[in-house]
């Protein structure tokens, strides 16, 4: 799950974390892009800057699909604990009632503004979609349990079977028609990120031969995000010269769209068959910061912050794609690190209470 740890330092495991750690990051790219209002208009015409934040774009989308893959890879094994999704919704709520609450006595927060859908929004994260990614994520956490059982009573046809027809149904339609289907919703729910799952549940009980060699793995990586910036650049020309194909420009950059299911496994396979090092100094850090990376993600998308930080850290269109570039790898390091030092302290604070409450049960 999201602040799930690795358990004992192995070498495989300290390669994943290192994924989950650039997920993140990649996360925060995309967050920076566009609400800090970067990804130009593709229905007009682009600036150098446009078009390389737009290809930045296309090597970040894959992030959230390898975050569920990470995972659903662990998951089918480990099976359903009552204990973790509550770790998780308290973790949750440390966030959309701690930020507003720091904000309200620096003055960044209204009292008026705190209206009463706004703290429905603070007191039920989940329900009131207050982070999206949240919200889908505990639908699948519940359904997991079904899901991991279902993969393994199926025999490998059966499954892969279903995996083709979900993904026919959910992933190749909208890949393929040039048009917004009604019921697309661009990988954006707890439906999605169930294929997700049986994916990885996939790999995790079979494997798939074609991307176990790590540099192929790479290449398919490359290709895959290179082909969501070319096609999307393609079918941009289309409606420039033709005036058609305007719902499905941004059509690539989606969740479910093939490319980036295909990028998002083609990357989680080029780090599951890389042999870190399982001791040392780097292999502890990265194991120590890898569960705390979800903490990134839920203090930066607080309803709050979520618009306000990157103005904060310039996110502003200028005319040299360098400086964009640097400032924003600038950025994303920022957020990255303050968001592990908050969470560093937040479990800390979680340790803290719950190594008082369990000698009470103990006794009891």
């Amino acid at each position: 799950m999201p602040g799930e740890r690795c358990g004992r330092v192995k070498k495989r495991i300290v390669s994943i974390e290192l994924l989950r750690i650039i997920a993140m990051m990649m996360v925060v790219l995309l967050h920076y892009l566009s609400k800090g209002e970067l990804l130009e208009p593709l229905t007009g015409p682009l600036t150098a800057q446009g078009f390389t934040a737009w290809l930045l774009e296309s090597f970040a989308i894959v992030a959230v699909n390898v975050y569920m893959l990470i995972s659903g890879y662990f998951l089918v094994e480990s099976g359903f604990q009552l204990s973790r999704l509550v770790r998780l919704i308290c973790q949750v709520l440390f966030y959309s009632l701690g930020v507003p609450l720091v904000l309200l006595a620096l003055g960044a927060v209204r009292r008026e503004d705190l209206v009463l859908y706004r703290l429905l929004q603070y007191l039920f994260p989940t329900q009131m979609v207050h982070y999206w990614f949240v919200t889908a994520y505990v639908t699948m956490y519940l359904f997991g349990p079904v899901l991991a059982a279902g993969a393994k009573t199926l025999t490998r046809r059966q499954l892969q079977g279903v995996i083709l027809c979900l993904l026919a149904f959910f992933s190749v339609s909208k890949t393929v028609l040039p048009v917004r289907l009604e019921m697309d919703n661009l990988g954006y729910d707890g439906l999605w990120f169930m294929c997700v799952f049986l994916v990885a549940a996939y790999i995790r009980l079979y494997g798939i031969p074609f991307f176990r060699d790590r540099r192929r793995s790479l290449v398919c990586y490359g290709l895959s995000c290179a082909g969501i910036y070319a096609l999307t650049m393609a079918v941009r020309w289309v409606y420039l010269e033709t005036g058609r194909l305007e719902n499905y420009i941004q059509a690539a950059y989606s969740y479910n769209h093939l490319l980036v299911l295909l990028g998002a496994v083609s990357l989680f396979y080029a780090f599951l068959n890389w042999r870190m090092e399982g001791e040392g100094r780097l292999a502890s850090l990265i194991c120590g910061i890898g569960p705390c990376t979800f903490g990134v993600y839920l203090l930066h998308e607080q309803i709050e912050l979520r618009f306000l930080w990157p103005g904060w850290l310039g996110a502003a269109l200028t005319e040299n794609p360098p400086v964009m570039v640097l400032r924003a790898a600038v950025s994303v390091l920022t957020v990255f690190a303050l968001g592990i030092l908050v969470d560093l302290c937040r479990k800390k604070l979680f340790d803290g209470v719950e190594s008082l409450v369990r000698p009470r049960r103990e006794r009891r």
